[in-house]
C-alpha cells in the first residue's frame, strides 16, 4: 500500500515582504509532503537570483498529478500573474489584489478537495485596504470564503496553544462582543477541533476572565458571573472540559497551564503576548472550524528585511510541520462524535 503524500498549498503573502524568500529558503529541504506554492513564478525568480538562491521551478500540473515529496530544491508552483514588478521592501497597491487573489485561489481548491492543507505566509492588511479591498485578516477571508459561520483563531508553540474569542476587534468592542452565544459557539468549535484535528478525546480547556482578576467576585466587572460562568457550566454539563475561569495575569504561567491542552483567551492581546514571547518565530497560528487545514506563521511582513536574506524561516518550517501532521493525522479518517 502506498504511503499517504500530503498536499499543502503555500501562499507566501504580500510580494514585498519576507515572504517570498521564506519559501525559497525552506525550499532547501526535504519534506514529507508535496508543497505547491502560489506564486508568481518571476518573483521567486527574481528573489532567488537577488539572494543568489540556486533553484529549479517547476509548473505543478494540476489536481489530478502523480503526489511527489518535496525535493530539495525543486519549487513546484501554481502560476498566478503579479500586477507590478515588485521591489523588496516597498509595498504597491497594484500587487493587493493579486495577494487576495492567491488567497482565494487556495481556498477554491481545498474545498474542492484537491489539496489537504493550507500554509499561508504574512500579508500586510493596510495595503490591501487602501486597495479598496475589505479585509482584516486571514481568519475572517477564509471563514467568509468556505461560508462557515463560526472559526476560531489559535495560536500554538511548544509549550502551550492558546485560542481567541475575539480577533481582530478593537478593544473597546470587546466586552460587548462575549456574549453567551459567542462564547458557546467558540468553545464548540475549540472541542471539536481539539478532538478532530488534534485527536484529544476530552481536550481540558482553561479559559480566561475578561477583566483584571476575572473580575474579583464582580467587583472589577460583572461579565465573569453574568456569561462566562454561567456558559462554563452549561457546557461542562454538556460532556466538556472546560476550567476557569482565571485571572489572565496567571493563567499562562506555567503553573496555570499545567493540564490544560489549550487556554482560551478572551481577545487578541490577552494572550498572544504571552505565546510570542515563549516562542516567537517558532509559533503558528491555526484557524479551527473551517472544512480544510489553515496553518500559518505567526510574524509579520518584516518589509525591512525584505530581500536581505537574512529573515527566520522558522515559523514557515514549524507551520508546514504542523499540517503535515495534521493532514496525515485527518487522513486516518478518525471519527468523532
Amino acid at each position: 500500500m502506498s504511503p499517504f503524500i500530503p498536499r499543502l498549498l503555500i501562499t507566501p503573502g504580500e510580494p514585498a515582504g519576507v515572504g517570498p524568500e521564506l519559501c525559497l529558503k525552506i525550499a532547501q529541504s526535504d519534506f514529507a509532503a508535496e508543497l505547491i506554492f502560489i506564486v508568481d513564478p518571476e518573483l521567486l525568480k527574481q528573489y532567488a537570483d537577488r539572494l543568489s538562491i540556486n533553484i529549479i521551478i517547476e509548473e505543478w500540473q494540476g489536481p489530478l498529478s502523480k503526489r511527489h515529496y518535496h525535493q530539495a530544491g525543486i519549487v513546484k508552483v501554481w502560476p498566478l500573474k503579479l500586477r507590478k514588478k515588485v521591489n523588496p521592501g516597498e509595498l504597491s497597491i497594484e500587487n493587493a489584489h493579486y495577494v487576495v487573489e492567491s488567497l482565494s485561489e487556495a481556498s477554491d481548491l481545498l474545498l474542492a478537495k484537491q489539496a489537504d492543507a493550507l500554509v499561508t505566509g504574512p500579508v500586510h492588511k493596510a495595503i490591501i485596504n487602501q486597495a479598496g479591498i475589505a479585509f482584516s485578516g486571514h481568519t475572517e477571508f477564509f471563514a467568509e470564503k468556505s461560508s462557515t459561520k463560526q472559526v476560531v483563531m489559535m495560536l500554538a508553540c511548544s509549550e502551550f496553544k492558546v485560542a481567541l474569542v475575539t480577533t481582530h476587534l478593537p478593544l473597546r468592542d470587546v466586552a460587548d462582543a462575549i456574549t453567551p452565544q459567542k462564547l458557546q459557539q467558540v468553545l464548540t468549535v475549540l472541542h471539536k477541533d481539539m478532538q478532530k484535528k488534534f485527536h484529544i478525546d476530552k481536550p481540558i480547556i482553561h479559559v480566561c476572565g475578561l477583566n483584571p482578576h476575572a473580575g474579583e467576585d464582580g467587583i472589577l466587572g460583572h461579565e465573569e458571573k453574568e456569561i462566562i460562568e454561567p456558559t462554563l457550566k452549561k457546557l461542562n454539563k454538556e460532556g466538556f472540559n472546560l476550567k476557569g475561569p482565571f485571572p489572565a495575569d496567571t493563567a499562562l504561567t506555567p503553573k496555570g497551564l499545567e493540564g490544560a491542552d489549550v487556554t482560551l483567551a478572551m481577545y487578541h492581546d490577552q494572550g498572544l503576548p504571552v505565546l510570542k514571547y515563549a516562542g516567537f518565530g517558532k509559533a503558528v497560528n491555526i484557524t479551527l472550524g473551517l472544512p480544510y487545514i489553515r496553518v500559518s506563521v505567526d510574524h509579520g511582513t518584516a518589509l525591512d528585511l525584505a530581500g536581505k536574506g537574512v529573515a527566520n524561516d522558522g515559523s514557515l518550517k514549524e507551520a508546514i510541520d504542523h499540517a503535515i501532521l495534521m493532514a496525515s493525522q485527518q487522513s486516518m479518517n478518525v471519527e468523532v462524535d
